[in-house]
Order: structure tokens, then sequence, then C-alpha cells
């Protein structure tokens, strides 16, 4: 296979990280007919996809020495770093010529080191940060951003064509995760907006329903607002975008503007309110400042503790 031929249906696929998304990335490249190979630290989650046809790998190494494309889903930066570049890392037994997809949402210098490590090796590396919540990632229409070589993104087209609605090329290598960091710094923003709003509302004696229905209705929400209105609303605050990844998010940009010199006042007391939710220390949504914004304004919220 040339190094940067296209990535075809026959190619045999490798996915390390099986968790929000990745399970659900996972599972809709069987579905359009990939074979495929899994490996998650938590064996569970890989033996479920092995109920829809993939094959589970015991070790990262092996996977990687018995696939044609190595695609990865990962928390941080340090598992990226330990899962290519560790003992028994991926980087170490992949064949040259071997792709790597890197999905995870890390800081541009991670997908830089990443893709020089596989640059000296023969082996292509794309960063392909994922703009998407759990839903979309099922339905197959979250969106992807991606840096590294153009040639070896137009050969994977057809996997993205598996896995999303839209992808778009955004330039070397850690363009598409910055590009994924500015898109969630005006997500975890904009919901810490909603939420004050709310807060206001609830504080001049609006009507909770009332407030929430109304809210959502008007020219200033967005879709993906008026969904997490509806969910708030409600009380649910199921994880379809974990609180704690969003921590993670706003902690990468605000190192990145730091590390520029920029100063960005709103995401840093966005970031502040989102930590202090965070430290409930639940598996929730990232939704869940708007209850915290609630119970600042004195509204009793059932079987939350304020």
């Amino acid at each position: 296979m040339a190094q940067f031929g296209k990535i075809s249906g026959h190619d045999r696929l490798g996915f390390i990280g099986l968790g929000h998304l990745g399970s659900r990335i996972a599972r809709r490249l069987l579905k359009a007919g990939f074979p495929l190979i899994v490996y998650n630290r938590d064996s569970s989650k890989a033996n479920e996809l092995a109920a829809f046809g993939a094959e589970v790998s015991s070790r990262p190494a092996q996977l990687a020495a018995d696939v044609d494309v190595v695609l990865s889903c990962l928390t941080d930066g340090a598992a990226v770093e330990d899962v290519y570049l560790g003992n028994g890392g991926v980087l170490h037994y992949a064949r040259p010529g071997t792709r790597i997809i890197e999905l995870s949402t890390v800081a541009p210098e991670t997908s830089r080191k990443l893709y020089q490590a596989g640059r000296e090796l023969g082996i292509p590396v794309l960063d392909v940060a994922v703009s998407g919540s759990t839903p979309a990632a099922e339905a197959g229409t979250v969106t992807l951003l991606a840096g590294g070589d153009r040639l070896a993104f137009d050969a994977a087209k057809t996997i993205f064509a598996a896995i999303a609605k839209q992808w778009f090329y955004m330039g070397p290598s850690g363009s598409g995760v910055a590009m994924k960091l500015v898109v969630n710094l005006l997500l975890g923003l904009s919901m810490q907006s909603v939420a004050e709003a709310i807060a206001l509302g609830l504080t001049l004696g609006l009507p909770r329903d009332l407030l929430f229905d109304t809210l959502a209705k008007t020219a200033v929400v967005s879709p993906v607002q008026a969904a997490k209105l509806a969910s708030a609303k409600a009380q649910d605050y199921a994880p379809q975008f974990p609180i704690h990844l969003m921590h993670k998010d706003f902690g990468l940009a605000l190192s990145a503007a730091a590390r520029a010199r920029l100063s960005l006042p709103a995401t840093e007391a966005a970031a502040v309110a989102n930590a202090a939710e965070s430290r409930n220390g639940a598996e929730e949504d990232f939704s869940a400042v708007i209850r915290r914004m609630e119970q600042l304004a004195g509204v009793e919220v059932s079987g939350v503790t304020p």
C-alpha cells in the first residue's frame, strides 16, 4: 500500500479508546463494513463491540502490528503519549506506511510531537478532532477538524464519510486540535451565558418553566443551546459531553492563550464556574452549569446539594 494511497473498505482498522465518543465512532466503522480490531483499557467496553463483529486486542502494540490504520480517541495528552510513544506503544510496533488518525482533544504541541515521531518512522499522522456530542457520534453527524499532511487527509475520506457529516482540513499538524479548542471555547462560554441568563430571569421573578421554554424559542439561542435548555428544564444532565472534558478543554485553551500572552477574561470566568461544578465529581453533562446558576439564584433543585 502506497504511503498516501486511498484508504478502502478492505483496509484493516484498529481503534484504541472506547469512551463516550470512541465507542460510537468504532461502531459506525463496523457498520460501514471495515474490518476492525479494538482495544480499551477496560476490556469490557471492547468486548461489547465484539458482539458487532470487532476483534478484541489485548494490547495496543499487538493491535498496531496487525492493522493498516490506527484510530484513537483518548482522554488527554498524557494518554496519547503513553499509547503511542511509551514502552510498548503503537509507534514501536506499527509497520512503515501504517496510517494514524488521532481523534483526541489535546494540546496542539502534543499532536505535533506525535506527527514528528511518526514522520521519522514513515508513518503519517493526522490530528482529527471531533466536534459533536455522543448522539451526533452515534448518528454519524459529527464534524471533523483535521491537521497534518493534506495528501494523508484526502486519502482518509472513506473513513471520514463513515463517521461524520462534514470534515475540514485546517492546515499542518496541530491545526485540527487548535480549531477544536476554538470551537469548544465558544461552546463552553455560550453555555455559561445561558446559565447566567436563566439565573437572572429567576431572580427577576419569571416562572421557571416559562423562562426555559420562551428563551429556547428566541433568535439568540442556537439549536444546541435549545436542546440543552429542554434537558435542563427536566433536570436531566446525562452526559452527552461530560463536564470534566469541558473542564479539560478550558484548561487547554487557557494554556494556549497564556503561551501567546493573550488575555481571555470571559473564558477565565467561565472556566472557574465550570471547574466548580466539575468538582461535584458526578458524571454529568457540561450543561450542569445551568443547575449551578439556578442554585446561586436561590432555586431549590431536587436531589442536588448546592
